[in-house]
């Protein structure tokens, strides 16, 4: 069913803004290519705007969220119903991958679940050594480990220049989430 005959490890990590948007962008462009995208969110329970839009595309690209990020702002640790919301959402995911149904995975903001303990370096280490052949793996977060950059096969480090939000705004809808 996969159409690429092979499949490359993605990388968007850095500070900066556009890190789920350029990933959310290679599957919209796959999708227009007729490829098939499965999208794992991390820490996403909030209902952002992409799922409103990805909706549109259902038949090229699915997208689930599993556990929040509300531990981060009580500046915590994730309690054991997120920690087991993570590892079973990175076990549906691998699933996924596995089925032959996709041709590109996209973990989002599994890279920051491992600064955030939710995830570990090496629970990732695993997905990505049972990646078929012939399928694209894109990993997004913040705070990229060097076992994962030296496992990728392309890394874009997004890095915040400029950004409105030292000036007090806030998240918008549509822009941000």
């Amino acid at each position: 069913m996969n159409k690429l005959q092979r499949g490359f490890i993605q990388i968007y990590t850095g500070n900066g803004k556009g890190k789920t948007t350029a990933a959310i962008g290679q599957a919209v462009r796959a999708a227009g290519a007729g490829l098939k995208t499965y999208i794992a969110q991390f820490m996403k329970e909030y209902p952002y705007s992409e799922l409103e839009s990805l909706k549109r595309l259902n038949d090229f690209i699915t997208i689930e969220q599993f556990c929040g990020d509300d531990f981060v702002y009580k500046r915590q640790l994730p309690d054991e119903a997120e920690l087991k919301k993570a590892a079973e959402g990175l076990q549906i995911a691998k699933q996924r991958m596995l089925s032959g149904n996709y041709d590109i995975i996209i973990l989002d903001e599994a890279i920051v679940a491992i600064y955030f303990k939710l995830l570990t370096v090496n629970q990732l280490i695993d997905f990505i050594n049972n990646k078929p052949d012939n399928v694209e793996l894109i990993l997004t977060g913040r705070y990229c480990p060097d076992e994962l950059i030296s496992k990728a096969d392309l890394v874009t480090d997004m890095k915040e220049v400029k950004h409105y939000y030292s000036l007090g705004f806030t998240s918008r809808t549509g822009i941000e989430s």
